[in-house]
Parts: C-alpha cells; sequence; structure tokens
C-alpha cells in the first residue's frame, strides 16, 4: 500500500495510543536500526502488548517505577529496552503518554536489510527465519542492547518506517495469550499476542483465541 512521503516515518503521533492499538498497528511495519553504517531492518511480525499499572506482567504493574522501567514511563514513541536473565536484551515500543506506562514488545521481525551482519551476531543461526524469530534474537541479531533504553523512535539511529497507512485487516492477525509471564496469573492468558497470520518468522503461532 502507498502512503505518502511525510508518513514515510513514523512520528510521536504514531505512537501515541493505547498499547493494544499499537501492538496491531505495528504489524507490517519496518524496524531500522543503523549501526556502524549499515543499516539493518525487518518487518514486524510479532508484538506484545503490556497495559501498565493494572497489567501483571507488566514491568510496571501497581505503579512499580524503578530504574530499569524508567523509559516506560516516558512518553510514547521511546525505546524501553531490558534484560532478561541477565542475558539477553528484549525491545519495546512506549506507547500512549508520559506517566501512562504502557508499551509493546516487539517478538519477531521477518528480516530485510543487513542480513549477512545479522548472521555474524546470530551464529547460531541456519537459515532467515531462525534469525529474529523471537524478542532475544531480534535483538541480538539486529545489535539493540541497553544502550538504546530510552532512546527516541523518530530519530535517525533506531525508527519505525511505515509501510502501510492502516493496520492489517483482522483476517491477517492471528491473536492469543502472551508468552513467558505464566506468573501473571489471568493475564498470561490474555490475548495480547499479536502475529502475520501464517508468517515463518514468528517465535511461535498463538492459538487463536
Amino acid at each position: 500500500m502507498q502512503i505518502p512521503r511525510s508518513l514515510r516515518r513514523a512520528d510521536t503521533a504514531f505512537f501515541a495510543r493505547d498499547s493494544k492499538t499499537l501492538a496491531r498497528q505495528l504489524l507490517g511495519q519496518r524496524l531500522v536500526h543503523v549501526t556502524g553504517g549499515t543499516r539493518l531492518s525487518g518487518m514486524i511480525v510479532e508484538t506484545e502488548a503490556y497495559l501498565g499499572v493494572i497489567d501483571r506482567a507488566a514491568h510496571t504493574y501497581g505503579g512499580r517505577r524503578t530504574e530499569r522501567n524508567s523509559s516506560m514511563w516516558g512518553a510514547g514513541g521511546h525505546a524501553y529496552v531490558y534484560l532478561i536473565y541477565g542475558l539477553h536484551s528484549c525491545m519495546n515500543v512506549v506507547a500512549g503518554r508520559a506517566e501512562e506506562p504502557v508499551a509493546v514488545l516487539i517478538r519477531a521481525l521477518r528480516p530485510e536489510k543487513g542480513i549477512d551482519r545479522m548472521y555474524e551476531r546470530r551464529a547460531a543461526a541456519r537459515r532467515d527465519t531462525d534469525l529474529c524469530s523471537g524478542p532475544g534474537k531480534l535483538c541480538q541479531a539486529m545489535g539493540i542492547d541497553r544502550e538504546l533504553d530510552g532512546i527516541n523512535l523518530t530519530g535517525d539511529r533506531l525508527f519505525v518506517e511505515l509501510l502501510r497507512s492502516r493496520q492489517l485487516p483482522a483476517s491477517s492477525i492471528a491473536t492469543g495469550p502472551r508468552v513467558g509471564v505464566d506468573y501473571a496469573g489471568e493475564w498470561a492468558a490474555k490475548p495480547l499476542r499479536f502475529a502475520i497470520r501464517d508468517d515463518p518468522n514468528v517465535s511461535r503461532p498463538p492459538p487463536e483465541q
């Protein structure tokens, strides 16, 4: 779908929406990281929404505010990058308004540019679909780490390019529970994970809900 040149890169207004809507809107858009003179990019094919203080799976549940999650309390359009198991980075797109700590986890990409560099970073990968098929994998492949926590996603280093002016049709989006948040009880089962249906790059196909 052709979109106006002025909308080619996501601006602040694009991110200033609730995290569930943004999680769907990000599907089919392109994540770009320019690093070391190389453009690394991939189409976003899987996301998870986190609903902030009411969401037991969110890092800001109950109003929790720490040095680690401080970026999540900022305005929509910033990155929230954190470590899991002290080893693997995960990237979130902060949504909504400042002091409304909601975000969207980017779970998987379809690799596009800089694939040779991605293989260098992901030595264990054997095919393109192994490069970015999970939140830790895509951060490793794309060179995204805690140094980028809090970065403005409307800048020139890490940003979202808009390939679509409208959200993918519902028939193209598979929806299911989030992954790895069993501690959150009933919140773990809520249908807040979204993926482009039948895309081979997703971390795992969501069971339909």
